[in-house]
């Protein structure tokens, strides 16, 4: 499947921002049941200064606020193949050992519910494969899919007490669950092509885990499926923070920025 995408993101600010810098990951890989066949990104507002490749192998730009500026757009679109490969991603590659995907990180450190509900899943002989679907399936069951009661700074943990959460919170939620089974996980940013509509609410996100034999698999907790040809992975990270599309820093303005998201995923 070809998918055409346009990502524009604008923040507005009613003060000029002194000084202000972004991380920009929105450029997708090409890899197994992916290939970016076109991607282009613009900036208005800002200016890119760096350009590199992070310890996941994500395409980072660091771009800085232009003096005074109020405003700041940014625009990425292009063109990507896809292929239903049943949520298979391949073989690990990159600069990161496997075991680094284990360690804990401030949004996906286990507490006393996630291992509540590590323990709910016993010690039985399921193959991986199925004990990692079994996994998604209960985490979707302590925290059914709410709009609204998290944000960006809510952990796994905090989710899980909530009991709701979005895609985000599913995929972090997952990743320790799955990491105190014993599995390297990661979290994935990327599109989804939702049916019956080419305007999105925001980006997408889900986990993968690490299966002998098989490699990186994807899980949409909040979907209840693995990945296929409609999922454009963007990129990869322990947790939210390092795969977010867009995070950065700001001095001056003090009030918080209008953000206003449009994003098309379409055939």
């Amino acid at each position: 499947m070809r998918l055409s995408i346009q990502h524009r993101t604008t923040y507005s600010y009613d003060d000029a921002v002194t000084y202000g810098l972004q991380q920009l990951r929105l450029v997708p890989k090409s890899r197994l049941g992916q290939s970016v066949l076109t991607w282009q990104m613009q900036v208005s507002g800002g200016r890119k200064e760096q350009e590199f490749d992070d310890q996941h192998m994500n395409r980072v730009w660091l771009v800085r606020f232009e003096d005074d500026a109020k405003e700041i757009v940014v625009q990425a679109q292009g063109e990507v193949e896809t292929a239903d490969t049943a949520g298979v991603v391949g073989q690990h590659a990159g600069f990161t050992p496997l075991w680094y995907f284990k360690r804990p990180t401030e949004l996906t450190k286990p507490g006393a519910r996630i291992r509540k509900l590590v323990d709910s899943m016993g010690t039985g002989d399921a193959a991986d494969l199925q004990r990692l679907h079994d996994l998604s399936a209960n985490v979707l069951a302590a925290a059914p899919y709410k709009l609204g009661g998290t944000n960006a700074k809510t952990s796994a943990e905090d989710a899980l007490s909530l009991g709701c959460g979005v895609c985000q919170d599913h995929a972090q939620i997952f990743i320790s669950a799955a990491r105190a089974l014993g599995y390297p996980a990661r979290y994935v940013s990327g599109y989804l092509m939702m049916e019956g509509q080419s305007n999105q609410d925001a980006s997408h996100a889900w986990a993968e885990a690490h299966v002998d034999g098989l490699g990186w698999v994807g899980f949409d907790v909040s979907n209840e499926m693995c990945p296929d040809e409609r999922y454009v992975r963007v990129a990869t990270g322990l947790d939210y923070r390092e795969a977010a599309p867009i995070h950065g820093i700001r001095i001056g303005s003090g009030s918080d920025p209008r953000l206003t998201v449009d994003i098309q995923v379409q055939q």
